[in-house]
């Protein structure tokens, strides 16, 4: 049985399309990691998949039925990115609560020993750093054991440790047969924990592959320098994009050297050579405007 799917999945908000036409299958025993710019339609597209919202068109489906039936529901836990928590309750009576909604829920000592919260038992949540909340919250959607798990940017505000400890719990659920659905714009997470990357921009699915054919994808360096050239005659194979501003030329390319070469072997005037990594959303924006204008990324049309 497949555990989440979106068939042809869009929805739309007055007049902006957050997602659009999305096909996604997830299967038992999966790490999928959602990976995107922010405002690529990571969040709504989890929404659709665990019925807090309702696709304007297409079909959604959750362990086999629909994900706002209560039974299907059982099957599911979720932390979304901003989590709002009771802050008169103490951590353990949170926990309880939760698990008490669950036919077959994990133990309450198993779970704050997981993720690492057994000391603060006790504590009431309004009390808890904002790193402590955010791991609480994210334990919260182990509570019921469930079959499938969505975490939506799950360690925002978490310190280096806190995320690797995080990371390791995700990793011991899955281990377990867990399925688990990950939305992050840090390639990091992705890569530590999936083993099959689902890129979306501009609500749309990019590519749906390997954690190494997606780093691939995305590996742009920004060559930037001062030329009198026009930004038109730049017709370089290789080139993702390229773009203005003022004297300065600002050239996306996945071989940085090779680029370079060729800027000299045509023997084009420039001055102030720059070499960088793109950031993430820089790569992703270069990407999206090849994609959406034919040229997807996993080389089928997804419209």
């Amino acid at each position: 049985m497949i555990h989440a799917r979106a068939e042809r999945v869009t929805k739309t908000f007055g007049g902006t399309t957050a997602v659009d036409a999305v096909d996604l299958e997830v299967r038992p025993g999966e790490i999928v990691g959602l990976l995107g710019p922010n405002g690529a339609g990571k969040s709504t597209l989890v929404g659709l998949l665990t019925g807090s919202r309702r696709p304007t068109s297409g079909r959604v489906e959750l362990c086999g039925g629909d994900p706002r039936d209560p039974r299907s529901r059982r099957t599911l836990g979720v932390t979304p990115q901003e989590t709002g928590l009771p802050a008169s309750l103490r951590v353990g009576e949170v926990v309880d609560f939760v698990r008490a909604h669950f036919p077959d829920p994990l133990s309450r000592e198993v779970l704050l020993d997981r993720f690492g919260l057994s000391d603060l038992v006790r504590r009431q949540t309004g009390g808890l750093s904002g790193g402590q909340k955010r791991r609480l919250a994210v334990a919260l959607a182990f509570a019921g054991n469930p079959a499938i798990v969505f975490l939506d940017e799950p360690t925002t505000g978490l310190d280096v440790e806190a995320r690797r400890d995080l990371w390791q719990a995700v990793r011991e659920f899955h281990a377990g047969g867990g399925t688990v659905v990950l939305t992050s714009h840090y390639l990091e997470e992705i890569e530590a924990l999936a083993q099959r990357v689902v890129v979306l921009a501009e609500g749309r699915v990019l590519a749906d592959d390997s954690v190494e054919a997606v780093r691939g994808l995305i590996r742009v360096s920004r060559v930037s320098l001062t030329s009198p050239v026009p930004q038109a005659d730049l017709d370089f194979a290789g080139l993702v994009s390229v773009e203005r501003t003022g004297d300065r030329l600002h050239l996306l390319t996945p071989d940085a050297d090779r680029m370079v070469r060729e800027l000299v072997r045509r023997e084009v005037p420039f001055r102030d050579l720059e070499v960088r990594p793109t950031s993430l959303e820089e790569a992703f924006l270069a990407l999206t405007g090849n994609a959406l204008t034919g040229n997807a990324l996993t080389g089928k049309d997804q419209s």
